[in-house]
């Protein structure tokens, strides 16, 4: 089985991620670290020089890659991935795939993202007053596509062992 962890940047998903996959005795991956691997280029260096449209593009046929290749792993997707393309969808058609949503609120990942910011492109020219209006925005835009995830979690005020111990008691 492949956990595909999905939901905004700064949620959790590959905190939870690494927990989940050692206990359920598997690989995880983080699909931003394995694309800049691959790319030989950090994320943002990808958003700079070719532009978001790319990076969607190689975004997409990683996943698919990953999906095609892997009977066993726990993934991380980045927080705009099962928004574009038809990533989504084929997640959850994907007969080897669970889809997992770590929803957690607008005040936590503004919390958390404001001390990341030079680390996230699509906020690092924020102001740190415009963050939650901006996130607030995304998630209205990425609902649609993170609430078809088989398993939705409210994450705000669990610990990443309970968040981990609800996904394999629901999923396994």
């Amino acid at each position: 089985m492949i956990v595909v962890l999905l939901g905004y940047m700064g949620c959790g998903k590959s905190t939870v991620g690494q927990i989940l996959a050692k206990n359920l005795k598997t690989n995880f991956l983080d699909l931003d670290d394995y694309i800049e691997q691959k790319q030989n280029t950090s994320i943002s260096e990808i958003f700079n020089t070719k532009g978001e449209l790319f990076f969607r593009t190689i975004e997409s046929d990683a996943v698919k890659q990953l999906c095609h290749n892997s009977d066993s792993l726990v993934l991380a997707l980045g927080g705009g991935t099962p928004c574009y393309s038809d990533t989504m969808q084929f997640l959850v058609n994907h007969p080897n795939v669970k889809t997992v949503f770590l929803n957690l609120s607008i005040k936590n990942l503004s919390d958390r993202l404001i001390h990341e910011k030079a680390k996230r492109p699509l906020i690092a020219n924020l102001n740190d007053a415009d963050i939650p209006e901006f996130i607030a925005k995304h998630l209205f835009e990425r609902s649609f596509y993170y609430n078809q995830a088989e398993l939705i979690i409210q994450t705000d005020n669990l610990s990443v062992s309970e968040i981990t111990a609800m996904i394999k008691t629901k999923l396994i």
